[in-house]
């Protein structure tokens, strides 16, 4: 049950890691209206839908330690119905948090033997969002791959202090040794790996490698002649994930790990990421940061109805802004608040997400091309990251500025979810 590569990654940026583990830790282990083995089960769901089966085995560990019953590990088809119904807003949320209404809010809560609370309900929807987004972050730094393929050679399987999420509270978080180790280890080495692991690599390369040849050819293609509006010119980097199946390098891992068949997990496979406006389309209401924003309406919602949560998610969310990338900006020719403004909003942009005092032609200033596919990618359908993707954008960056990109998809994929989440909330309880 250890976040060792996921806590590797986010070494490179110790002040956040620290808030990410007491955040982690409250939400997974301490008291709340959830059981324990309720919360794991929760994020085992929400993983899923992404395919990712470095969260999915994490919590499946910590759900047997937590006491849970076994037969829930079967699939949806044996958990209890209360549980069972949390499938339809996991999978909104999971791919288009727009759709999610104060009606899907209203058959949650209604008086019945299966209904939820308002404040488990709040709960199990921070969980939710927390793995949605960090299944963003697994994928988008190889933590998936180098936990069952070891085939990206981003980083060596190290595991100094084995910095387990639940000893976040026992002392400064990340240890100081595992951080000069991080610092101190090549980036540019890569693991000796065993024949089978060579072949499975090439599987994957070549499976999804496609993929990204695809997306990047109708990118070129439908990029020439578009306009400066961002949702709209990345119409071309979208596609919906319909495959529903596992990958052939997915059904190979799970020859060599044992790893649970995610599918048991998960309801409607065939839904997923779209964009959210098409130029042949405009059904969908634009989301207007200013009249409900996380400041002035959520960070309070969540915090009166699941004490303390708040503080320690919006201590978060301060932090990944206030983490130093005057190198990435200067790159840029700008400020690091307006380089790291323009990846947030291009993000929450994809997801509904508007600010009025924002020129979205900004984005498409700022962000060169291969970059905003990456950012796409990882956001809306991390499972389609592939190992080329992190070296490829931005090759003359380092390690640690790549994992800071990583850094704010996960929190600005999370906000959208929560800022949707709770505004239908809010609208049930009005």
């Amino acid at each position: 049950g250890r976040l060792e590569a996921v806590t590797q990654q986010m070494g490179y940026h110790p002040q956040y890691l620290d808030s990410f583990l007491k955040m982690q830790h409250y939400l997974m282990h301490m008291d709340g209206p959830l059981p324990f083995d309720c919360r794991h089960y929760i994020a085992i769901m929400a993983a899923a839908r992404h395919q990712c089966r470095y969260l999915v085995n994490l919590h499946v560990l910590q759900f047997l330690r937590a006491g849970g019953d076994p037969q829930w590990l079967r699939g949806l088809d044996f958990i209890p119905p209360k549980l069972r119904n949390l499938n339809e807003i996991n999978k909104i949320l999971a791919h288009r948090p727009w759709l999610i209404t104060k009606e899907h809010i209203e058959k949650l809560l209604k008086i019945s033997e299966w209904s939820w609370s308002l404040a488990e309900l709040v709960h199990a929807v921070v969980l939710l969002a927390h793995c949605h987004a960090l299944a963003s972050f697994v994928f988008g730094c190889g933590c998936e791959q180098d936990e069952g393929l070891g085939g990206r050679g981003l980083m060596k399987p190290l595991s100094p202090g084995n910095q387990c999420f639940c000893e976040a509270t026992a002392g400064n978080g990340c240890s100081q040794e595992l951080l000069r180790i991080n610092r101190k280890r090549s980036l540019d080495s890569c693991m000796e790996l065993d024949s089978l692991r060579e072949r499975m690599q090439r599987i994957h390369v070549e499976t999804e490698g496609r993929e990204e040849t695809r997306l990047l050819q109708q990118d070129r293609e439908e990029g020439e002649g578009q306009g400066a509006e961002v949702g709209v010119q990345d119409r071309s980097e979208h596609h919906s994930d319909s495959s529903g199946g596992l990958s052939p390098v997915a059904d190979a891992d799970r020859e060599v790990t044992g790893a649970t068949n995610l599918a048991c997990y998960m309801q409607d496979p065939d839904f997923g990421y779209q964009d959210f406006a098409r130029r042949d389309e405009d059904q969908a209401q634009v989301f207007r940061a200013q009249d409900y924003s996380w400041e002035d309406h959520g960070f309070s919602l969540v915090n009166r109805l699941y004490s303390d949560i708040g503080h320690l998610l919006d201590e978060k969310f301060r932090m990944v802004d206030g983490l130093q990338s005057s190198a990435m900006a200067k790159r840029q020719g700008c400020e690091p608040s307006v380089f790291k403004r323009g990846i947030w909003n291009y993000i929450h942009c994809m997801f509904g997400i508007r600010y009025d005092d924002y020129d979205y032609a900004e984005v498409n200033h700022l962000l060169e091309r291969m970059l905003k596919v990456y950012i796409k990618t990882v956001t809306c359908y991390p499972e389609k990251t592939n190992p080329e993707m992190f070296d490829r954008f931005w090759k003359q960056f380092k390690h640690s500025e790549k994992v800071h990109v990583n850094l704010l998809i996960l929190e600005a994929r999370m906000q959208a979810e929560l800022l949707y989440a709770l505004q239908a909330i809010t609208q049930y309880m009005i």
